[in-house]
């Protein structure tokens, strides 16, 4: 078994022990009004644009999400929320490096032994979540199944559904497919757009990932036989039907959006098997994204 295979295979029992820390962590979180930026590099990028929208859907106070190297720094936040699984990505210790100071700051990591600890005002270490593996799976989910805790958005429901897409097997027909297409809507689009990248990770799949509204205006063209289109959560009036008029394979998310992300690790890991990859060692990645100053220069 690889490291992400153990390590995906592992998200429920992380997940629980995440939602049961919540309470503990709750003054480092952010608090109702509070008008918060939630950021991150990649995978935990996405996370934080579905963080961002579930917490301002709660009605909890404005939130937006970035990634790190996007930051607007002219802007004004109560607190700026840093996910980061390595602590040691360049582009957010430099952001929590500009805040110190100014705009409190909380680190959400899965090693709190690393310069994260000295950059942030606060840190949450998810020690228990951390991964050997370059493709982040339970690091990010039990991230979002924190702050979703830390919401009231979290259940054992969500937990059960994570079993189940472990536990049962994939759609028929997926792995032989050579385009995949992701869709989320509200805060399932920041899901949608991890699970497009999951894809390229671990297989080097073609993949592309839209709010689900969106997919209708241009997109849907690319979909025909032989391609999947995969919605997590709920699908929009009449899209299953558009979808199968194309030829292509439709698959429905009928568990918790979350507990669907974890069907879609499953299926990057079979499609880098039957593609002869090894999807612990994804082409170009390494674990962290650490910059020499002659790459920060050239930003």
């Amino acid at each position: 078994m690889t490291h992400v295979e153990d390590e995906l295979n592992s998200q429920p029992e992380c997940w629980s022990r995440a939602a049961e820390r919540a309470p503990a962590h709750r003054d480092a979180l952010p608090a109702a009004g509070e008008r918060v930026a939630i950021v991150g590099c990649g995978t935990s990028f996405f996370m934080a644009q579905s963080a961002a929208v579930l917490r301002e859907g709660a009605g909890q106070g404005e939130t937006d999400a970035f990634a790190a190297s996007e930051f607007p720094r002219g802007r004004r936040y109560d607190r700026v929320v840093a996910l980061t699984r390595s602590g040691t990505t360049t582009e957010v210790l430099d952001l929590l490096g500009d805040l110190r100071g100014r705009t409190r700051t909380t680190a959400i990591t899965a090693d709190p032994a690393t310069p994260v600890r000295e950059r942030a005002d606060e840190v949450i270490a998810l020690d228990f979540a951390d991964e050997r593996s370059v493709v982040q799976t339970r690091f990010a989910t039990t991230a979002l199944t924190l702050l979703r805790a830390h919401l009231g958005r979290h259940t054992d429901t969500v937990v059960a559904d994570a079993r189940t897409a472990l536990g049962t097997p994939l759609p028929e027909g997926l792995v032989d497919c050579d385009q995949f297409t992701f869709l989320g809507r509200d805060w399932t689009v920041g899901l949608a757009h991890e699970a497009g990248l999951k894809m390229r990770e671990a297989s080097l799949a073609w993949t592309e990932s839209y709010p689900a509204m969106e997919y209708r205006h241009g997109p849907i063209s690319i979909t025909t036989r032989g391609r999947a289109t995969w919605m997590l959560g709920e699908a929009p009036e009449g899209l299953t039907r558009q979808v199968g008029e194309t030829g292509g394979l439709w698959v429905s998310g009928g568990l918790d959006p979350l507990a669907e992300l974890v069907r879609v690790q499953r299926l990057a890991v079979a499609l880098a098997a039957a593609r002869g990859l090894d999807p612990d060692r994804p082409r170009h990645l390494t674990r962290s994204v650490v910059l020499a100053p002659a790459d920060q220069s050239a930003r």
